[in-house]
């Protein structure tokens, strides 16, 4: 029951959802749509910055690779009696996805994602570190990517690389970047923390 004055929740059907487009709803969970909160402009400079380095690390003459940010990703439906209460779909900040398979499509992207990057914020971070970290590894998203910021919201204090583990369905902690996020696989990637963060933008 919704409080005096307050909303009651949106509800968005697996048939409503699909119907699209897509980008018309915000993240659902359980079939509810959650709230859509502005992000920091730190927050926004760090998610273009950390694409861009992402984009340009992509081999030209390798395997096909795309960067999506903030797209639509349907997650596999919760098992709730009530069809109502069943879809889950997520707007994750970035993904790197295998595009040989075709274009970008909201019900296969994560069969196709390789890593999945969340930037936490004030409003999200509870997410990032627990409902989110549960669904990215139960979908076989074999990279997650979290990056933390210190206590005022401004400063990158460490980038957690999170990776499956044996089961395929389960997250590991496998490297605590601090000042600089590198990576071999599913990319080549080094960047500085500051080259993210900084309000001068680095030259790709």
């Amino acid at each position: 029951m919704s409080k005096p004055g307050q909303e009651p929740p949106r509800l968005v059907t697996v048939e409503e959802f699909l119907a699209g487009p897509a980008d018309a709803f915000g993240e659902i969970h359980d079939g509810v749509m959650l709230e859509c909160m502005a992000q920091s402009p730190v927050h926004d400079r760090v998610v273009h910055r950390l694409r861009s380095a992402l984009e340009y690390s992509i081999d030209p003459d390798g395997p096909c690779r795309e960067v999506h940010g903030d797209t639509p990703m349907r997650l596999a439906d919760n098992d709730h009696g009530d069809p109502r209460r069943r879809l889950r779909a997520r707007y994750p900040d970035l993904i790197l996805r295998d595009c040989s398979g075709g274009p970008y499509d909201v019900g296969q992207v994560a069969d196709q994602t390789l890593l999945v990057v969340e930037v936490t914020s004030d409003s999200t971070i509870d997410d990032d570190i627990g409902i989110k970290r549960e669904l990215y590894a139960r979908a076989g998203i074999p990279v997650y990517l979290i990056v933390h910021f210190d206590k005022d919201w401004q400063q990158i204090t460490v980038i957690e690389e999170l990776r499956l583990d044996w089961s395929g369905r389960r997250y590991v902690g496998w490297n605590q970047h601090t000042e600089a996020l590198v990576l071999t696989d599913p990319v080549k990637v080094a960047v500085m923390f500051e080259d993210l963060q900084s309000q001068l933008p680095r030259r790709w």
